[in-house]
């Protein structure tokens, strides 16, 4: 779980548009984010095995 602080920080408006960054909207967490998704990997496997993601299946071959 990403601190309270950064979290709170990132919904302020940054001074300049080129230091905004991107954080999973469920936790916050600021690596392995996924763009299409607007969350990270470890929250977009749970919500996918759970079944409450759309048009997402897990691969098997």
């Amino acid at each position: 779980m990403a601190k309270t602080c950064m979290m709170e920080k990132v919904k302020k408006a940054p001074k300049f548009k080129v230091r905004a960054y991107n954080r999973c909207r469920i936790c916050g967490r600021p690596r392995a984010f996924l763009r299409d998704f607007g969350i990270c990997r470890i929250c977009f496997r749970s919500l996918a095995l759970k079944g409450q993601l759309p048009g997402v299946t897990k691969s098997s071959w």
